[in-house]
């Protein structure tokens, strides 16, 4: 039991219930400026990234990587997510706009793609 606690205690599993936490938020504020505000997808999924990028910092600092949160690294932080918000959004827009898809259903598929690289360059800008 031990053992599968202490494996269950990495950096990536942290960063994964970070990002599943984040991803619930991100969607919640989608959701609710998409459908309840009738706001256009791409405005719903650019406002809900940049709320759910804020609550990502503290959460990543304080459990992920178990390091103190400072201005430079807030500051610094919105690199990891350059890469993040660009290949999501291409890709919702690809998924909407190109396959037809469904909207609400398409930022949840582009997350699938973003996930491993966020991880590496978060892990290198906050251990930093």
């Amino acid at each position: 039991m031990m053992q599968m606690i202490r494996s269950l205690n990495t950096e990536l599993t942290r960063f994964i219930i970070v990002g599943g936490m984040n991803t619930v938020n991100y969607y919640i504020v989608f959701l609710f400026l998409h459908n309840l505000l009738h706001l256009h997808y791409m405005v719903s999924h650019i406002t809900g990234f940049l709320i759910s990028f804020v609550i990502s910092f503290f959460l990543n600092t304080y459990f992920t990587y178990k390091v103190k949160p400072t201005l430079s690294k807030f500051l610094k932080f919105p690199l990891t997510q350059v890469v993040n918000v660009s290949t999501s959004s291409l890709l919702v827009f690809i998924f909407v706009d190109g396959f037809g898809w469904n909207s609400n259903i398409a930022p949840i598929v582009a997350v699938f793609f973003t996930v491993p690289i966020t991880f590496i360059v978060t892990s290198k800008i906050l251990k930093q």
